[in-house]
């Protein structure tokens, strides 16, 4: 608990044995509830997981937004973080990001990587296609933001009933952010944070993916 709310993480993943139980030994004691959803994994990430004391919920439909789909709304505590099972989010600011959250009346913050504090830790091709996508969610829907892609949120669950998420994959983490800006339920901010070098083998297809997300948001925009 911090701030008298109880915290809930959420942890999607597919095949992070060695970097979940990074993260989950790295959360704050502020920490009440940890959901690992296990999106297929074929490594020992459920089990490694559940040692360390987290809520595992499987899901066997493939992709990030069907994963977060079933963790979600497992959650059980007054307040949603949501992390990547690579260490690359801060947990060491999790505590700083809802301080952030209160003080500021808010119910949804996107933790905004950029600018870089360490630029290694993004390679130069993602961070064209981030700043691509960023600025076309600024020209479709009129949204000024910093980090359209980040995967690391912070928002009061009850809210989460409120936004119509549709995407089983990676433009789910776009696709939260505009339904928290467009909704009149819902005080939206950012937050920057550090970003950390992963752990693990990377799943993204940046051009496949890249694509994707920005067919997504143009498809979400004219429906």
């Amino acid at each position: 608990m911090h701030r008298d709310l109880t915290i809930s993480v959420v942890i999607p993943c597919y095949n992070e044995e060695d970097g979940v139980q990074r993260v989950i030994r790295s959360l704050p004691a502020s920490v009440d509830e940890v959901v690992v959803v296990d999106n297929n994994s074929t490594d020992r990430t459920a089990e490694v997981a559940g040692a360390l004391g987290a809520r595992v919920v499987p899901e066997k439909r493939k992709g990030y937004g069907a994963a977060y789909k079933a963790g979600l709304p497992a959650v059980t505590k007054d307040i949603t973080v949501t992390m990547d099972g690579d260490c690359t989010y801060p947990s060491e600011q999790i505590e700083e990001c809802v301080d952030y959250l209160v003080d500021n009346n808010l119910d949804f913050v996107s933790a905004a990587r950029f600018p870089l504090q360490n630029p290694e830790a993004m390679n130069f091709s993602n961070k064209i296609g981030n700043m691509v996508l960023t600025v076309a969610m600024l020209v479709l829907y009129g949204t000024k933001i910093r980090d359209s892609q980040s995967g690391m949120w912070i928002f009061r669950s009850k809210v989460y009933p409120l936004m119509n998420v549709t995407s089983d994959g990676m433009p789910f983490s776009e696709e939260i952010k505009i339904e928290a800006i467009r909704s009149n339920q819902i005080e939206f901010g950012e937050y920057h944070v550090n970003y950390h070098e992963r752990i693990g083998e990377v799943k993204l297809d940046k051009w496949r993916d890249g694509f994707r997300n920005l067919w997504f948001l143009v498809k979400k925009r004219f429906q």
